[in-house]
């Protein structure tokens, strides 16, 4: 375990479990450390067949830390954005060899849906919801969401999800073509090791080959989340965005 974050393997899979419930699984850099360090330490461990990522019973990840993004927005500029935690973690998805699984059990917000575009086998409980409330804060899709949404749920959907920040339940994202399986609440991580066992139980290599065909390019996919980081640290900056913090703080504070 690593602050907010436990990786353990089962046999010939990952967990990796984000564990932060007061904050709803908000991310903080040190978790997106972790999880990319738990990724990347896996691609060259062939005893690792397959990843799961889950955030436990009753919520997925109301995604980056509010905090965090506060704090960049003000920071004038110290961080460079492709250098951030956060897509560090992107590109350990993006770069990611082994079959991948998420386990949503309530809310995904922000990233903790973006990032699902990434994994090769969704489940959801029937009590999940997704959204991506990037343009209410005055900021721009990320994760490579605005290359992976439009063609896995069509343009008109994903300029639904992404821009105008619709949520999406569980059933409306499995219709959608993000989530393949809607399970009952509090069985999202037996599901997703029963079809991690699954894909374990094939052939390593030929499954290996099999998903390098059906993703997108790597390099194209870097492109587009470094596209995304730039224009999303210069939004964080934005009068627009500041207010958006500000105006989201006040009502915590109420």
């Amino acid at each position: 375990m690593t602050g907010h974050l436990i990786v353990s393997d089962d046999d010939a899979i990952r967990i990796i479990t984000m564990r932060r419930p007061d904050k709803k699984n908000a991310i903080t850099r040190e978790m997106y450390r972790a999880m990319s360090g738990a990724i990347d330490s896996a691609q060259n461990d062939p005893a690792v067949r397959c990843i799961i990522i889950t955030g436990g019973s009753g919520v997925f990840t109301a995604g980056n830390d509010l905090d965090d993004f506060l704090k960049d927005s003000t920071s004038g500029g110290s961080v460079a954005p492709l250098a951030s935690d956060a897509v560090t973690f992107l590109y350990s998805l993006v770069h990611n060899t082994k079959p991948l699984i998420a386990a949503v059990d309530g809310i995904a917000i922000g990233i903790g849906t973006t990032m699902l575009f990434h994994c090769d086998h969704v489940l959801a409980s029937q009590t999940a919801s997704f959204s991506t409330p990037f343009i209410h804060l005055g900021l721009v899709p990320e994760g490579g969401s605005s290359l992976l949404a439009p063609r896995t749920m069509g343009h008109q959907r994903a300029f639904a999800m992404l821009v105008m920040g619709r949520t999406l339940s569980a059933d409306d994202a499995r219709e959608a073509g993000f989530v393949s399986t809607v399970v009952a609440p509090g069985s999202t991580e037996a599901e997703a090791g029963k079809i991690a066992r699954e894909i374990c139980a094939l052939p390593a290599e030929a499954v290996a080959i099999s998903r390098k065909l059906l993703k997108p390019p790597p390099d194209e996919l870097t492109r587009r989340i470094n596209q995304e980081a730039c224009l999303f640290a210069e939004r964080l900056r934005s009068e627009e965005a500041i207010a958006a913090f500000q105006a989201f703080f006040a009502r915590k504070k109420e």
